[in-house]
């Protein structure tokens, strides 16, 4: 079903405040970057892409803040183990935090040997990387999520329409990101390329980023004629799900802004549990995500709803 966010869209009093901020993580001296992303119309799609990309059709974003990096292992492993972020913490967990529901410690190295210093975290399922963001709301108590499929196109473009948010030449994608031809095959430490103009570093390639949308291929011939204000699909169903961006393994043509990825359940495979891990994709060392944080906040109650689904059993 087409959900719309239309409870978000009024500004709050504190909007003068949108500005870049470094998020800390309390009691630890770890911290992440977030950026504002002004909202704003733009014409979502390509018409020279896969045929899940087309028609292009005019949407409208509310603005938001984004993280400038991809979540990196030192903040997911502090959601992951419980016994590894009380070590790392000068106060006692609190008891929300204490009694969050956390990923079984998997069985593999989902690092794939890639290594974890300062490089993104990797292998989550999207209900992994929803319920890492619930462990940032108790840790921080501000609501923080994925991001919507079309926030996600619209803060890559960074206003422009091109295929890459600088231009349509891919020969320049080595200066901006980590791909096939130049990423040896693993993923890299976050912020080492240059950023788009909106500030997000790696946007394109070292990894997939989840978003919170189902994936239908048909989506964009069913708002054709229309403009559309901060879309979202929703759907219980656990596959497709959509991821934008590209990885270390894609292409050039993989890393436009407009390049739509769906989740399949190839990528648990190999897992021998049954039902297989809520938590983990055991064949998708290229899948990770970045977070945003909406100028305007839900109600508790919709942050309880968007926290509180829980997925099927995936057998």
């Amino acid at each position: 079903m087409l959900v719309f966010l239309s409870a978000w869209i009024m500004l709050p009093k504190w909007a003068n405040d949108f500005k870049a901020y470094d998020q800390s993580i309390p009691n630890t001296s770890l911290s992440f970057g977030m950026v504002p992303i002004p909202g704003g119309s733009f014409k979502m799609g390509s018409e020279t892409g896969k045929p899940d990309e087309a028609p292009i059709h005019e949407v409208h974003v509310d603005p938001f803040w984004m993280g400038t990096h991809e979540v990196t292992w030192d903040l997911y492993e502090m959601f992951l183990d419980k016994n590894f972020e009380a070590s790392i913490s000068d106060q006692p967990l609190t008891t929300e935090v204490d009694g969050l529901t956390r990923p079984s410690i998997p069985y593999l190295d989902m690092t794939f040997g890639m290594g974890k210093n300062n490089k993104p975290a990797i292998g989550m399922t999207q209900y992994g990387a929803v319920q890492f963001c619930r462990w940032l709301y108790l840790k921080t108590g501000i609501f923080y999520r994925l991001p919507t499929e079309a926030e996600w196109e619209y803060a890559s473009r960074a206003g422009t329409s091109t295929a890459y948010f600088f231009g349509d030449d891919p020969s320049e994608l080595g200066k901006y990101a980590w791909y096939a031809e130049n990423a040896g095959d693993a993923t890299q430490e976050i912020g080492k390329k240059l950023p788009n103009p909106w500030g997000l570093y790696d946007i394109y390639g070292n990894v997939n980023e989840w978003t919170i949308d189902h994936y239908d291929p048909a989506l964009y011939e069913k708002r054709s004629g229309t403009k559309v204000s901060n879309p979202i699909l929703l759907d219980e169903e656990l596959y497709p799900k959509v991821l934008r961006g590209g990885s270390y393994k894609s292409t050039a043509v993989d890393l436009r802004s407009s390049h739509r990825v769906a989740s399949t359940a190839q990528w648990k495979r190999i897992d021998p549990q049954i039902p297989k891990s809520q938590w983990w994709f055991p064949e998708a060392p290229f899948v990770g995500m970045r977070v945003v944080r909406p100028l305007n906040p839900p109600t508790l109650e919709e942050i309880e709803a968007y926290f509180g689904t829980l997925p099927q059993e995936d057998y």
